[in-house]
């Protein structure tokens, strides 16, 4: 068995399908989607300055830029209301 298959076996996940089979449960690589997604939801939360951080995602997920890691963020409700009250906030500071 080869190692990834074991990996899968062991956590009780699903193992990516060659063949376009229809097979439930999460994989490994969701986690490469969810993972990006909560740690923006986190900083939005805890009022931190998210594209400073951003960059510290980047080089954890491994990626070269921070244009890669744009296509692992998911857009969920919660993290678009949190990015567009902090859009908001910083809207109404430059107005005045």
């Amino acid at each position: 068995m080869a190692h990834a298959a074991r990996l899968h076996s062991r956590t009780g996940m699903r193992a990516t399908t060659e063949d376009g089979r229809d097979v439930y449960g999460p994989r490994l690589q969701d986690f490469r989607h969810s993972f990006p997604t909560g740690r923006l939801v986190e900083w939005y939360r805890a009022g931190l300055d998210v594209t400073r951080e951003l960059p510290k995602l980047t080089a954890y997920l491994g990626h070269v830029e921070v244009g890669l890691t744009y296509w692992y963020i998911e857009a969920v409700p919660e993290l678009l209301q949190l990015a567009a009250c902090y859009l908001d906030r910083d809207w109404l500071v430059e107005r005045k």
